[in-house]
């Protein structure tokens, strides 16, 4: 699947093809990077949000440095996102779960 023929969707296919590429990272054996779970994580986020924009808080974790670490990975991811619109944040999803995996 390329850009072009995502980008020629309208916004309901579009839509039912992003829950089927999220269902298919989802129950896959592939071990992704952790940097593409990352995009998988702010462009998933983006794409089902309520909000235009997402807001990004600092969530105290109790002294445990390494969940600190992974929400500073995934608050970088959410700002790395930010500009992307929920339609365009679906189209990268999409794309990227191809790149990996069939469905």
């Amino acid at each position: 699947m390329t850009n072009q023929t995502i980008n020629q969707l309208n916004s309901e296919d579009l839509h039912e093809l992003f829950l089927k590429a999220y269902e298919a990272v989802s129950q896959t054996d592939f071990k992704f990077k952790q940097d593409t779970l990352l995009y998988f994580y702010a462009y998933y986020k983006k794409a089902t949000s309520d909000a235009d924009s997402m807001r990004i808080t600092s969530v105290p974790v109790n002294g445990k440095s390494g969940e600190e670490l992974v929400n500073a990975f995934k608050a970088n991811a959410l700002f790395q996102a930010e500009s992307v619109t929920k339609e365009e944040a679906k189209r990268k999803y999409i794309l990227l779960a191809y790149k990996y995996i069939d469905f």
